[in-house]
């Protein structure tokens, strides 16, 4: 995967026009370079400690994106990520490698995969794992064979199956496994899932690419060697006006149960995850739907809208997430990336770049019409003094403030109740073709409203001249409520606003409210605000980068700028220690 970088000047354009850009063909070629002259500059801290994260995955220094080929084998997790061991920017792309018994705290290793044999001499990119019948893993990944990015799918294996860590593998002299075609847009093919077996015995795959604004995942077959791959006639599914898709993801969820299914699974009472993240959008995307295994093609449900108003797996920074199925605890695991929205500058005066959000569980909805996702409960282990709040009342422009733990590093889960809903205020129907982003800007944590906003103020300074709000409000919308939760980084930083992406993340909430409940956790790590809504069914990660509100200097508050009362029926909130990097 290439990168983009989101710039404060293209990337604070409003959704809608930047769509109408790219349906007009104004961005042609998604290539994920960095543009110089969209940067700025940016020094008024020194953020190379100040803004390190205590518990996200993150290496002692230089850049990180993708998770590769995430699996659990023989007990131990491997983490395989793109890696630029040379520096704080994009570039010099290696399969970097660590391990875990807990998905929290990593043991480093040596690289896995790097550029050294013609298939791959100019690039090694993301991929997956998939474990062979004899508990035998092997790596997919997509190999840059020249200057041009043309891109070929190779595979790597252990050198010594022995060694419990996998320090070692191999790229077998055989490599290509797959070549595009002549049909095939060869610098837009890449990004290999993990394999799946059908009923008729052959291994498949899916590879990312588009071809005239129509992006796709295109399916290869192979006998049970997995070393002669051919094209399927036709791809899996493609979508008009989305652009390239990288680092697909196809993969079973459970209608009955919360438990993880093996991606070679094809029982009864299940449903097809396909997720794909849009090179031109830099969100994940997925749909929900049925796997026809005689025609090899997927359908989404007609509850899944199947483009960039799509549902996302996080509605803020988060890109080029992975799953894998964890046999040991019978559960899949989503993997993400969030990068910097600081400046390229600072990224190399701080001398890294990139983290990875919390590991995450991820299940169906009993609704069948979207994920949820929640922390891995293992994050609970790093759980250290906890404060609480109960029973808590809130007027119109009220706030309490949360004391007696690290605020800057803290894990905090709150339950909110109303008496009524009656105050919920009107949705603007002019509204209706708007992002909830969009939506967020107009209707922020300071617009005092009916029902909402109301939430939390995360990574705040004393005097709020920064925070980062994170809050829901909800509004009347013909017979039905929309539940509106924002993650708004705009007042996050005193740093000038064009130096920095500082967007108003935001997704709907479907959740019924009978119970006139709302909950929310927030997972905060210095410059990572990592919530939950509703317990997991929209997500959004924000990276900020506070001046003021750092260390011990930076505050918590729960607030309501609503004209309904709101109750805190509970809070607890805990200092986070740090995870182990060894």
């Amino acid at each position: 995967m290439e990168i983009l970088r989101k710039s404060s000047s293209l990337w604070a354009l409003p959704i809608l026009l930047l769509c109408f850009f790219i349906n007009n063909g104004v961005f042609v070629d998604a290539s994920h370079k960095v543009y110089m002259h969209l940067q700025s500059t940016t020094s008024h801290v020194d953020a190379s400690k100040v803004h390190r994260t205590g518990y996200h995955f993150q290496p002692p220094k230089n850049w990180i994106n993708d998770p590769n080929g995430p699996m659990y084998y023989n007990g131990v997790y491997h983490l395989f990520y793109q890696y630029n061991p040379k520096g704080a920017i994009w570039g010099n792309i290696i399969w970097a490698h660590s391990v875990s018994k807990d998905l929290i705290n990593w043991i480093p290793l040596e690289p896995a995969i790097y550029p050294s044999k013609v298939f791959d001499k100019y690039g090694t990119w993301s991929g997956s794992a998939t474990i062979l019948p004899g508990n035998k893993p092997v790596i997919l990944y997509t190999g840059i064979v020249d200057a041009n990015k043309t891109q070929v799918q190779n595979y790597a294996i252990p050198a010594n199956m022995s060694d419990p860590y996998l320090r070692k593998w191999i790229k077998p002299d055989n490599n290509p496994l797959i070549v595009a075609d002549k049909t095939i847009n060869k610098s837009q093919f890449r990004d290999p899932t993990t394999a799946w077996m059908g009923r008729d015995g052959n291994w498949r795959i899916l590879v990312g690419s588009v071809r005239n604004h129509r992006g796709k995942v295109i399916m290869y077959k192979s006998n049970k060697n997995f070393m002669k791959w051919t094209k399927a006639k036709h791809p899996l599914h493609s979508a008009p006006g989305t652009g390239n898709w990288e680092c697909p993801d196809f993969f079973p969820v459970s209608l009955k149960n919360k438990d993880g299914l093996d991606t070679s699974y094809n029982g009864k009472d299940i449903k097809h995850v396909l997720k794909v993240s849009f090179d031109v959008t830099r969100f994940d995307h997925y749909t929900i739907g049925t796997y026809d295994t005689k025609k090899d093609k997927y359908f989404p449900d007609n509850t899944s809208i199947d483009g960039w108003k799509g549902l996302r797996l996080d509605y803020g920074n988060y890109y080029a997430s992975k799953t894998f199925f964890d046999s040991g605890k019978n559960r899949r695991i989503l993997l993400g990336w969030a990068n910097e929205s600081d400046t390229r500058d600072n990224d190399v005066r701080k001398g890294w770049a990139g983290v990875h959000p919390i590991p995450r569980k991820i299940w169906l909805d009993s609704s069948g019409k979207q994920l949820v996702q929640w922390p891995v409960q293992e994050l609970e282990t790093l759980r250290k003094k906890k404060v609480q709040l109960n029973n808590k009342k809130l007027n119109k422009g009220e706030k309490v403030e949360i004391k007696g733990i690290t605020v800057a590093q803290a894990d905090v889960e709150v339950i909110f109740s109303f008496a009524s809903l009656e105050k919920a205020e009107l949705f603007d129907p002019s509204w209706a073709d708007l992002y909830a982003q969009d939506v967020c800007a107009i209707k922020g944590s300071t617009v005092q409203g009916g029902l909402g906003p109301f939430g939390l103020l995360t990574l705040a300074s004393k005097n709020l001249e920064e925070y980062t709000p994170v809050f829901f409000r909800i509004f009347k919308a013909q017979d039905k409520y929309k539940v509106l939760m924002c993650s708004d980084a705009s007042r996050s930083s005193l740093k000038n606003e064009t130096t920095m992406y500082k967007p108003s993340f935001a997704g709907y909430v479907d959740v019924d409210l009978a119970d006139k409940k709302l909950s929310l956790r927030s997972l905060i790590d210095h410059s990572v605000v990592e919530s939950f809504g509703a317990g997991g069914k929209t997500c959004i990660t924000s990276r900020v980068y506070p001046t003021l509100a750092i260390f011990d200097k930076a505050h918590l508050f729960a607030f309501n700028n609503g004209a309904e009362r709101i109750t805190i029926e509970t809070l607890n909130a805990w200092s986070m220690a740090n995870a182990k990097l060894h």
